[in-house]
């Protein structure tokens, strides 16, 4: 295996490469679709009934069918394979926009209409930084889901390593069927790893915790948190993006 692999790498990159691409294009506009429906849908129970009924019903249709039905609207290639990852991407997408609104604290929203602020600067300074952390949450799920399924838009000529496992599958290679499920796997488990490290840096009210037992800990000194401490809550977060955007 390990010979084929190095005697086919340049080929291997090639796929890794294209199906890199291909995710990161159909994730990109998934997230631009997302947002804007999301927000539109937050708040308001009979949107996003019927957002969460239209995307469920999407996403329930099977992947090879989704790309056949839409090659004779676009034709062969990425294009299908991109249309209907941007499909599939909405029902995890939109959710995760929803329920990060949601998870904004109700008293970072009234300080801010306190200080005289409009609701679109409020949504861009203190909705979306605190729910960032939440809706990187859906984009892990939704960059997992995308990888995995970009794998059969190889049956459309969509290319990426779904055309090495389907070329092996076809030629019954077993060890061409494996390379490209290893690396497609690796790619997924990287993505995912990459995000959680996002996810951590998106919380700047959390203090980041440390090895030192609490029992040896030096006492702290009152006055000098009063003064020197960050806001730990997301709501004192807010104050100063509120106050930023405020002074802007």
């Amino acid at each position: 295996m390990l010979d084929w692999i190095t005697s086919h790498r340049v080929e291997i990159v090639r796929m890794t490469l294209e199906h890199i691409l291909l995710c990161s294009i159909a994730l990109s506009i998934a997230i631009v679709v997302a947002i804007p429906l999301g927000v539109w849908a937050h708040g308001h129970r009979q949107r996003m009934t019927l957002v969460t009924i239209v995307t469920g019903l999407l996403y329930t249709i099977p992947s090879i069918a989704l790309f056949a039905l839409l090659v004779p609207i676009v034709g062969l290639g990425t294009v299908p394979v991109v249309a209907g990852l941007v499909t599939y991407a909405q029902l995890m997408l939109i959710r995760a926009v929803v329920d990060g609104l949601d998870s904004v604290p109700a008293d970072a929203r009234e300080a801010a209409i306190g200080m005289g602020i409009d609701r679109y600067t409020i949504l861009r300074t203190v909705d979306m930084p605190l729910a960032l952390p939440v809706f990187i949450s859906g984009v892990r799920v939704a960059t997992v889901t995308v990888i995995g399924i970009a794998t059969i838009g190889a049956v459309v000529d969509a290319g990426g390593l779904g055309s090495l496992i389907l070329e092996g599958i076809q030629r019954n290679q077993t060890v061409m069927v494996m390379t490209g499920a290893i690396v497609v796997s690796a790619l997924a488990l990287g993505a995912d790893r990459a995000l959680v490290l996002l996810e951590r840096r998106a919380r700047p009210w959390v203090q980041p915790a440390t090895d030192l037992d609490p029992a040896e800990a030096p006492p702290a000194d009152p006055a000098h948190a009063r003064t020197t401490n960050a806001p730990a809550h997301p709501a004192g977060y807010a104050g100063s993006a509120m106050t930023a955007g405020a002074s802007a």
